[in-house]
């Protein structure tokens, strides 16, 4: 009983703090702290997969989503010059 409470509480804050995360990598103006809170959505996400038991989606998700995306951004705004550099 106990543990159906605590699993749908995580079934309703996890995806509460995937828009969040979500919502910070909008607002951001720093593009790194942007990356990062797209990590950050990515591995919320891999998470409620590992939840609703799509374990293989997770660890694409995880894999793909959380750490190939963010070292390609990460790459590709260090290769950038800010504005303020110019």
């Amino acid at each position: 009983m106990v543990a159906e409470i605590l699993v749908d509480i995580v079934h309703i804050v996890i995806p509460i703090l995937t828009v969040i995360a979500s919502v910070f990598a909008v607002v951001f103006k720093d593009l790194i702290a942007a990356a990062i809170a797209v990590a950050a959505t990515s591995l919320l996400l891999s998470l409620e997969f590992y939840i609703l038991q799509a374990p293989d989606v997770a660890i694409a998700e995880a894999g793909i989503g959380a750490c190939l995306t963010t070292a390609i951004l990460v790459i590709a705004i260090r290769a950038t010059k800010r504005e303020e550099e110019t």
